[in-house]
């Protein structure tokens, strides 16, 4: 796998991350969370470029997976912001504004798929407007 690839694959793994940090931020991931997360995958974040995986996928499919694992396991996502923070400082030039936008409409749709956004998913998503800006 080029490096490229292996950067991107990293990328779309910690988006994963975030988005799934976005939607347990009241504690609970609703379907309706989840549906919409697929879609925005489908509709948005495979055509961003072309990385490949190392099974040859689209490597934005990696947003999917680390979410979907996360979710079957009912693991608790802890520092998201400091790691995806560290992670901007590493590879700056992936954070456009444009990048910055689209994370941001994404996990602002995950969070009032269901029942609009609450008090918690506010902060967060407040917090991670802050990483992305910062």
């Amino acid at each position: 796998m080029e490096p490229k690839d292996s950067t991107m694959t990293s990328f779309y793994q910690m988006l994963g991350r975030v988005f799934y940090a976005t939607a347990q931020a009241d504690n609970h991931v609703h379907e309706k969370e989840v549906a919409t997360l697929k879609q925005i995958v489908k509709d948005l974040w495979l055509d961003v470029e072309d990385a490949t995986d190392e099974f040859s996928s689209d490597a934005a499919f990696q947003i999917e997976i680390v979410f979907d694992y996360l979710l079957e396991n009912e693991i608790v996502v802890e520092n998201v912001l400091e790691d995806l923070n560290e992670f901007k400082s590493i590879h700056t030039s992936l954070f456009t504004e444009k990048m910055s936008k689209l994370i941001m409409d994404t996990a602002s749709k995950i969070a009032a798929s269901f029942a609009q956004s609450n008090k918690s998913e506010v902060v967060f998503l407040s917090e991670l407007w802050l990483v992305l800006k910062g």
